[in-house]
Formats: C-alpha cells, sequence, structure tokens
C-alpha cells in the first residue's frame, strides 16, 4: 500500500467526532423539523450555501446547529483537506491500485500545472481536447465524409459503465444544444437486442462508430464492437471502410489497430482517469459532437468552477463538504439506506442512473485503505426518477412508508422550453414536494379540516423526511458540470470519512472472471464437466438444452 496513506486517522467509529455525533444523535431523540423551523424562523435562509453556480438548502435536513460541528469536526479529524490537496496534488490516492485520481485535470485550463510523477498533465489533456475539436468539428460540418463519400449523420457510442453512462447523460441532459440534423445513439449491453434496436433504421455509409474502451479489451464493448463491424461491412465490403466509419477512445494503440481503425483516430486518456469520472474526458467525445466543442469546453469550465470551489471554500460554506456530511449522518445516524435524486428537469433523465455508478461503485466497499472492516455502513443506495413523473410512481412510499429516503431535489429557475405555465407547475411541486416531507400533516390538522375520523390515520403524513434542494439559475453545459463536479467531490468526502478507496472497483470483476469461464461451458460442442453449485451447473444444463443452436 502507498506509504503516504498507510496511517489514517483510525476507524471512523473510533474518533471523537464520531463519538460526540453518537451522543448527540440519542440527545436529539426524534427531534421534529416541525419544532426546528418554529424555534428558528430564519432557519431557511441561514442553512444554505451559494457558490459555483449553485445554490444548495439544506435547512430541511434533520440537524441543529450543534450536529452541522460535529460534523465539520469530524471532517477536520478525517484528514480531509489534507486529502483533498493529495486528490488535487496527483498523489496515489487510489491505493489500492496504486494509481493517482485526476479527474480535475481533464478540466483545468490551459495555464494550469498539475504534476502526475513531477509531469505537468495538463499539456498533454489539452492536445487531446483539441484533438477532439477538430474531428467533432469536421464531422458536423460534413467535410469527414464516409467511405462512399456521403456525409455522416448517425453516431452511435458503444462502451459500458462510465463509458456509457457519462456520454448518454450528458447527451440527454444537453439535447437541447445538440445538433439535430444528426442522430446519436448508444450501445452498452451484451444483450443483442441492445445493437439491433440501436442500428435498426441506420444506414452504415452514414453512421460513425465510437469505440470506449480504455484497454481495449472490455468484453461486452470488444463484441459489440465486432458486431458493428460485420454490420457495416456487409454493406461497405471493403475492409478499409473500418477507418471512415470507426474511430476509438482508448489507450491500446495496438488493439485500435488490429482493429482497423487509424490510430490517428484513436482519442486518448489515461490510468488516472477513472471510468466513471471520464466523461469529461474522450470519453465525451459524442458529447463533442452533439453539442459542438465551444459548449464542452463550457461544460468543462462547470466543472473547473465546482474543483476550485471545493479546494478553496471553507468547510462549512463548501458544498460538496456539506453535502457529503449530511450523507453521512443521514445514512449512519438516521439509518436512511438509499437516496432519491429527483431532478424537476426533463433534460435530466439519466442523472440518476448515472449517479449510481458514481454513489455505489465507488463508495460500496466494505474495507478500509488498510483492509480492516469499515464496521459502518458505507455507501447508500441511489435512485430516482424526473419530476414530476416520480410523484405518480414512488413518492407514496417516501411520504407515508416505513423507510427514511433521503431525498436530493434538483431545480432550475428558467425553463429551457418555455411553454404556457408548465415550468411554474413544475417548480411548484418541487417546492411542495420539499415542503411536505419536512412538515407532513398531524391528526390535528386533519381534524380541524372535519377529516372522518376513520380516514384520518390514512392521511397523516409524519414528516421529517430529509432533503435537499439544489437549484441553478437554467441547464446550461456549465451548469450540467458544477452539478456532476458536486457530487463526485460529495462522494470523495464521504469516502475520506469512511477511510475507504472511492476509486477502486474490485467487486466488478469476480462476476466478471466467472463469466469467462462459464461462457466456455455454455458453448462446448461436448457436455462440459461442471464444477460449480448445485444452481449454477442445473441452470447452465438447462438453458444449453433450451438455447438455439449456435450459428
Amino acid at each position: 500500500m502507498n506509504g503516504a496513506h498507510s496511517h489514517g486517522p483510525g476507524p471512523v467509529a473510533e474518533r471523537p467526532a464520531w463519538q460526540a455525533l453518537v451522543a448527540h444523535h440519542k440527545l436529539m431523540g426524534h427531534g421534529h423539523l416541525r419544532d426546528f423551523f418554529a424555534a428558528d424562523p430564519q432557519r431557511g435562509e441561514r442553512l444554505c450555501i451559494q457558490g459555483a453556480g449553485l445554490y444548495f438548502d439544506y435547512s430541511k435536513n434533520r440537524v441543529t446547529d450543534e450536529t452541522i460541528e460535529l460534523l465539520l469536526q469530524l471532517a477536520k479529524e478525517s484528514g480531509l483537506a489534507a486529502r483533498i490537496e493529495g486528490m488535487f496534488g496527483g498523489q496515489k490516492i487510489n491505493a489500492s491500485e496504486q494509481r493517482a485520481v485526476l479527474h480535475v485535470a481533464l478540466r483545468a485550463p490551459a495555464g494550469a500545472r498539475i504534476e502526475v510523477e513531477g509531469v505537468n498533465v495538463v499539456p498533454e489533456v489539452h492536445a487531446v481536447l483539441e484533438h477532439m475539436a477538430r474531428f467533432s468539428e469536421s464531422v458536423r460540418d460534413k467535410s469527414w465524409l464516409g467511405y462512399t463519400g456521403r456525409p455522416i449523420r448517425n453516431v452511435v457510442n458503444i462502451g459500458i459503465g462510465g463509458s456509457d453512462l457519462g456520454p448518454v447523460m450528458a447527451y440527454e441532459a444537453l439535447r437541447h444544444y445538440s445538433l439535430r440534423d444528426m442522430t446519436f445513439r448508444f450501445i452498452s449491453n451484451v444483450d443483442g437486442t441492445d445493437f439491433v434496436e440501436a442500428t435498426r433504421d441506420l444506414d452504415p455509409e452514414e453512421t460513425l462508430f465510437i469505440i470506449c474502451s480504455k484497454t481495449f479489451m472490455t468484453l461486452e464493448t470488444l463484441t459489440n464492437a465486432h458486431t458493428a463491424r460485420a454490420w457495416s461491412l456487409a454493406k461497405l465490403k471493403d475492409e478499409r471502410a473500418v477507418q471512415r466509419h470507426f474511430v476509438a477512445v482508448s489507450t491500446n494503440a495496438e488493439g485500435v489497430a488490429k482493429f482497423g481503425i487509424d490510430t490517428a483516430n484513436m482519442f486518448i486518456f489515461w490510468d488516472w482517469v477513472g471510468g466513471r469520472y471520464s466523461m469529461d474526458s474522450a470519453i465525451g467525445l459524442a458529447t463533442m459532437l452533439a453539442i459542438g466543442a465551444d459548449n464542452f469546453r463550457a461544460m468543462l469550465s462547470g466543472f473547473h468552477a465546482m474543483d476550485r470551489h471545493f479546494r478553496s471554500a471553507p468547510l462549512a460554506q463548501n458544498l460538496p463538504v456539506m453535502m457529503a456530511l449530511l450523507a453521512v449522518w443521514n445514512n449512519n445516524f438516521l439509518d436512511a439506506q438509499s437516496v432519491a435524486v429527483l431532478p424537476y428537469e426533463h433534460y435530466l433523465k439519466r442523472l440518476p442512473a448515472y449517479l449510481q455508478q458514481l454513489t455505489m461503485e465507488s463508495n460500496g466497499k466494505h474495507v478500509t485503505q488498510q483492509g480492516q472492516p469499515v464496521a459502518v455502513a458505507t455507501g447508500a443506495l441511489y435512485w430516482g426518477e424526473p419530476g414530476t413523473n416520480g410523484q405518480h410512481s414512488f413518492y407514496q412510499l417516501i411520504h407515508q412508508g416505513t423507510r427514511l429516503v433521503a431525498c436530493d431535489f434538483i431545480g432550475f429557475c428558467q425553463p429551457l422550453n418555455a411553454v404556457g405555465r408548465h415550468h411554474d407547475l413544475l417548480l411548484a411541486n418541487l417546492f411542495g414536494q420539499t415542503e411536505a416531507l419536512a412538515f407532513g400533516k398531524t391528526r390535528e390538522q386533519l381534524e380541524a379540516e372535519k377529516t372522518p375520523s376513520w380516514l384520518v390515520p390514512h392521511r397523516i403524513c409524519e414528516g421529517n423526511r430529509p432533503s435537499n434542494t439544489i437549484l441553478a439559475d437554467r441547464l446550461t453545459p456549465e451548469t450540467l458540470g458544477q452539478l456532476v463536479a458536486l457530487y463526485e467531490h460529495s462522494v470523495f468526502t464521504q469516502g475520506v470519512i469512511w477511510s475507504i478507496d472511492s476509486f477502486d472497483q474490485w467487486g466488478v470483476e469476480l462476476g466478471k472472471e466467472l463469466a469467462q469461464r462459464i461462457i466456455a461451458e455454455i458453448e462446448s460442442r461436448d457436455e462440459p464437466a461442471l464444477g460449480h453449485d448445485s444452481s449454477t451447473n442445473a441452470l447452465i444444463r438447462r438453458y444449453r438444452r433450451l438455447r438455439p443452436p449456435p450459428p
């Protein structure tokens, strides 16, 4: 393990601030938000932060000033300031993989200096951005032609995990800014249906595939890439056509060239960029093709604004830090095991899925950086849907269910598509839901409204359900960068509190390793000798009996 990080601040549950929080929680008992607001009429104006273009209202969390002070003390005892500087300074804070974690370098301005092992990586980042910009412009202005001389009208991104979730989320989020005479599709699943449906109505002569795989060996991505190659050549006939219809985002030049892609059209990134932190690297090529280089750079400037805020703002006025500390409080002390992300903006419909990977792959860990059991709950479950759709789906459980769900509400003061009074209704629902979750409706209120006594128990809403509200002026490329960076740094801060490595993902590997063994058994012409458990053996045998014969 990296010597710089082998000696942390000790187990989180043994830190004085953690123990003080345990005692504080017992004293607070079931303190209710109704009482907190009644005792402090200015609470809503006081418990909020503005920074990097976002307004963050955390007043509807079950916290007092003492809670906040103890949480801030916990951040200090956890060595957060040093860990932040370690990340920005290029230290190998991903200890189990011995890697630096420098997604912040992807959005640093050209004159910045961020070093990895003594080398400033910023010039190389900007060289790749220029490469992406030149290529994107040639496709967008129709000067890049397919093999038969026709311009590209369809772009299909093939990746999985961070190589898919980031680009598809950003494309959907920024569709308002995208070229409308081009079609963008995203293929990730190894299920053949994903490929068939994405390409069903496309013409190979007008279609460009972006193959996103750092190693150029990811099973799902390469399977889909070879299917795309065969699909293209079935019409284009000539192997040389691959160079006009395929580009790669990868570090494996040999693998890219073997596939038939011109390495001049390979866009690189680096081992200090984790997959789920890569949407602002060359992995975002599809995003840049859709929205253009200027809008992509505006998104990067939004990321960078939040990076600067995270690095420099005092902890009590630091949006990602406060968001993270409240998440720790809700998770570890109030037993809120999940967080609902509720964007009141239809363009952000893929944001909850993106944040699922960012948060759960990062902080779904059971041991500390030192390899010891964490001994407290770590990453919460993240899920959600856009408002107002979710209100007619799962909000019932949030309001009256037996499980406590923490909520992040996200809204914008100005609509991108002004249609009648739609936006006023949308925001009225956002504000109404946060108020209802916090304050609920009591038996006394219902009785005063002359609700029939038999109906009263069914209509009581306890309230006291914690939520954050994030407001921005308008959904722009810059705002999207600010918002994603907010969550990135919140995830990192939570990991620091728990002393876990938020940047590895060893748990992803085991199932993939077993799948490699099982595929050989499934495709064996002879009856294989199976050495799995009785359930897995029976499933494999049943599938072998019922599957269609191989082509």
